[in-house]
């Protein structure tokens, strides 16, 4: 290279090197708003450093923002249920931009930063914790007959929307709504509580919703997503249960953590790993989750092949895989693709409010299978199977093969004893169920 052009270059390269970075600008800001938590999420054009400190009477959060400046509005944050009374901001150290919030009360602030991904760009995250006082259960009051405990995550939600679909159709509102009809037809069932993880439009961390099942006291935990890929031709739902490799890494994280975690073993609270040495912790945590594992694979089957009967199965069998929320020692737990919401056909079906209650059902009725052939000790299903398998009452969606599947009777059975030569029933009919 020519010398003269040389010198240029490094002349330019150090006159580069001399120039301040541009400033970073907050060019968004989303919020949110939790059961147990409100989010706020700052749009940033480049990655910036920020500090958070708390200030008291009267209660505020304060961020500074290094070297960044605001070219969103804040005026236009709705802050009508959060404990956000008002946002201020202002230049602070003449480059940094500070943000203050005044609480109506006292709550329990974090934060932390996230690098760009694909089109999301960098942002600052700051959840505010609510500071309430739990009311937790005694054993005695869980195990008197209680409610079967379905736990239901619908997955995704805030500024994670999952995948996206034509015509703009988003997973998450989709598994929402799927998840909300599903509750309904659960609680539905005498001896059954289904309980949302996610309730309405806001981000939990994976970690935090398996938490959040195990703290309901979950039976069963039943993630709902919708399933994409590159090839707009793929289709058809699928079930997940966790796979053997997540099941032993979550075993000897669970271990490595147990003095932080104080969990208990075995969905009642019937085993403690404090007073154990790691040899027998470790044994024991191996059959609970060996347990789980099994547990999960039979829900799974039971599911899957209620789905079958109102879409096409992408695999005919329940699958394994090493999913986050699928992880849990004593909860059995399972992860429902819904359908590819990539594929045209399905993003159609899946938006649909008629076809997402027949999905909500077909998924209802295989978990209520499920806990009707092996109903938990302590239940109140299993101080009355026999009594609730005598009788059932037809439901929006029912068919009498579905019936006869849930009950695992035979159809023919069913038909003779309850005089039905046709396959036409009605909403409200009650049916006597055969015995055996």
């Amino acid at each position: 290279m020519n010398p003269v052009w040389q010198r240029l270059l490094g002349l330019a390269a150090l006159i580069m090197l001399t120039l301040p970075a541009a400033a970073a600008e907050v060019e968004g800001v989303r919020l949110w708003r939790a059961p147990d938590h409100t989010r706020l999420v700052f749009d940033l054009s480049g990655p910036a450093e920020h500090k958070l400190f708390t200030l008291s009477n009267p209660d505020r959060v304060v961020i500074d923002v290094e070297d960044t400046k605001l070219a969103a509005q804040l005026a236009d944050l709705q802050l009508e249920g959060t404990p956000i009374a008002g946002v201020r901001h202002g230049r602070h150290n003449k480059k940094d931009l500070r943000v203050v919030l005044d609480l109506k009360q006292s709550i329990k602030p974090r934060s932390f930063a996230l690098r760009r991904h694909e089109d999301l760009p960098d942002r600052l995250v700051l959840d505010l914790y609510d500071r309430v006082e739990s009311e937790e259960k005694t054993l005695a009051q869980v195990s008197r007959e209680r409610d079967i405990v379905i736990a239901i995550d619908a997955g995704h939600g805030g500024e994670d929307p999952g995948a996206s679909g034509p015509g703009g159709v988003r997973e998450k509102d989709v598994v929402l709504a799927i998840a909300r009809q599903v509750q309904q037809r659960i609680d539905s069932q005498r001896g059954f509580t289904a309980k949302l993880v996610r309730t309405g439009d806001y981000y939990i961390p994976l970690r935090g919703r398996v938490k959040k099942g195990r703290e309901m006291r979950a039976d069963l935990f039943v993630s709902i997503h919708a399933d994409a890929f590159t090839r707009k031709d793929a289709r058809g739902a699928g079930v997940y249960a966790v796979s053997s490799r997540g099941a032993t890494s979550e075993t000897a994280r669970f271990l490595a953590q147990r003095e932080n975690e104080s969990d208990l073993i075995g969905g009642a609270g019937s085993l403690s790993l404090d007073d154990k040495d790691d040899t027998l912790a470790g044994v024991l945590l191996d059959l609970s989750m060996t347990a789980t594992m099994n547990a999960s694979l039979n829900v799974g089957a039971s599911v899957l092949s209620q789905l079958g009967s109102v879409t096409h199965l992408h695999k005919k069998r329940v699958e394994q895989a090493n999913f986050s929320v699928l992880r849990s020692p004593d909860v059995p737990s399972i992860l429902v693709e819904t359908g590819f919401i990539t594929n045209p056909q399905e993003a159609r079906q899946l938006r649909s409010p008629a076809f997402q209650r027949k999905l909500a059902q077909k998924l209802s009725n295989g978990i209520v299978a499920h806990f009707s052939k092996r109903p938990p000790a302590g239940s109140w299903l299993a101080a009355n199977r026999n009594q609730v398998e005598r009788r059932h009452t037809i439901a929006r969606g029912d068919t009498l093969s579905g019936i006869a599947a849930r009950y695992n009777v035979s159809l023919s059975a069913l038909k003779k004893l309850n005089g039905i030569d046709s396959s036409m029933i009605r909403v409200g009919q009650t049916l006597t169920i055969p015995s055996g």
